[in-house]
């Protein structure tokens, strides 16, 4: 029988990684990747009987990185403090290990299902690749949207990855001040255009009808139209705090 790592990347996520530890207690290997948690969130990890392996980074494909540099088992599985694997996922999973027959898939999409403010769902569907045969995972790019560098073909697999995000609207603006120094000064440094009048409602209202119209966000009712506007407000910070600082850099040359 194959054995399994999960791993798990978590900042100051002492209310919801207990729920995410169970979600996958029938792991051989529990990995915890602090990121300068100052709550109990370590504690909490060690009594789950996980490693804790302590960082302090902005990078996630160094946080994730890290993760794997430390798994000692065949496959590896990623989920993130606000995430459950349900029971069907987890039967699913487990049949890969017990097949004594080498897999033709070196890592698995796992479909996740996104609710937002409790328990409102969305109807958007999100693929996403999590569970890799670990020799068949190079590493992750990319600082902010990290992506995994895999050798072999991807498969799909049946359950899901259920998401618990944006709780509240409190901690959504702290998430968007955070991201949003990232998200701006990712854009400087690729040498984004001057930003003029007009980028802000173009980008403002791309980022609305992604989400009301292509993710059918309409359909979640009241949560639907306040996660969208959400979404337009975050690009507006994006982009305000890139127009900042190229009006910044421009006056310190």
């Amino acid at each position: 029988m194959k054995t399994l790592t999960g791993v798990i990347i978590a900042k100051n996520a002492e209310k919801m990684i207990p729920q995410a530890l169970e979600s996958i207690a029938f792991c051989n290997e529990l990995i915890v990747v602090d990121n300068g948690s100052t709550d109990k969130t370590k504690q909490i990890a060690l009594m789950h009987n996980a490693k804790v392996y302590e960082i302090s980074s902005g990078d996630f494909y160094a946080l994730r990185n890290l993760g794997l540099s430390k798994a000692t088992c065949d496959y590896i599985l990623y989920i993130d403090t606000d995430e459950r694997v349900d029971e069907e996922l987890k039967t699913n999973i487990k049949k890969i290990l017990e097949t004594r027959l080498k897999s033709k898939y070196s890592a698995f999409r796992l479909s996740r299902k996104n609710f937002y403010f409790g328990d409102h769902e969305w109807p958007y569907i999100e693929h996403l690749e999590r569970l890799f045969v670990r020799e068949n995972l190079e590493g992750w790019k990319g600082i902010l949207h990290e992506s995994p560098i895999i050798k072999g073909e991807i498969g799909d697999m049946d359950g899901f990855l259920i998401h618990f995000t944006h709780m509240d609207l409190e901690s959504m603006l702290n998430k968007t001040i955070d991201w949003s120094d990232k998200e701006a000064l990712l854009r400087y440094n690729q040498n984004h255009p001057k930003m003029s009048w007009w980028r802000f409602p173009r980008v403002m209202f791309t980022a609305f009808f992604n989400s009301y119209i292509s993710q059918r966000g309409y359909k979640a009712g009241t949560a639907g139209i306040v996660e969208s506007m959400y979404q337009a407000f975050s690009m507006f910070i994006t982009y305000a705090k890139l127009w900042e600082l190229q009006q910044t850099m421009r006056y310190k040359k």
